[in-house]
């Protein structure tokens, strides 16, 4: 009953701030959602921000969930890369709890907000680094500094798919992978 109870609490809270964001979202409106009184939350998260920071850990987890959904053995780095991270972005772009955070950080720059998203960046960043440094040791690609590598991946990405159309029609997937082979794997080449 109790992790029921905790479950409808943090559904209720992931809906808050999906669409008050994080800084207009009350415990009082987490209760009214949940269907709770207000001391109930605190039964189980301490404060707003320790419900926040649960509500981001899942989130992480269910953005790491999405780009192991699409990786495949069989396929090159360049490939697992392109669809990660296309999937990533595409889920950043459409979730709405992602959609109203980034808008908060970049509109009002909430401290909670803005470390969230760090913390999603970094996720991704890790993900790429590691599919990195598997890549230069089977000789996929020369070696590189995978930290900075895997930044400039998810720049590229980010550019082009979130940036670019924001003045421009999308760009097809191909065309990224394209422009991603053309910018970054034709100059990681072991050759």
């Amino acid at each position: 009953m109790n992790m029921d109870r905790k479950e409808e609490i943090r559904e209720a809270a992931r809906q808050s701030f999906s669409i008050f964001g994080y800084k207009a979202t009350t415990m009082d409106h987490v209760a009214k959602a949940a269907n709770v009184g207000k001391g109930t939350i605190y039964n189980f998260f301490q404060n707003k921000e320790e419900l926040f920071q649960d509500i981001i850990a899942e989130l992480l987890l269910e953005m790491k969930g999405k780009a192991e959904s699409v990786m495949d053995d069989e396929r090159s780095l360049k490939e697992n890369v392109h669809l990660a991270l296309i999937e990533l972005l595409q889920y950043r772009k459409s979730h709405q709890l992602t959609v109203k955070l980034v808008y908060e950080a970049r509109e009002i720059g909430t401290a909670a907000v803005k470390e969230a998203l760090q913390n999603v960046e970094a996720l991704i960043l890790d993900y790429l680094k590691e599919k990195i440094i598997t890549a230069v040791a089977e000789g996929d690609i020369r070696e590189c500094d995978p930290e900075i590598t895997a930044f400039m991946m998810l720049k590229l990405y980010t550019a082009l798919i979130i940036d670019w159309e924001e003045g421009h029609d999308p760009l097809p997937k191909e065309k990224v992978l394209h422009l991603f082979d053309g910018y970054v794997f034709k100059g990681l080449s072991p050759e």
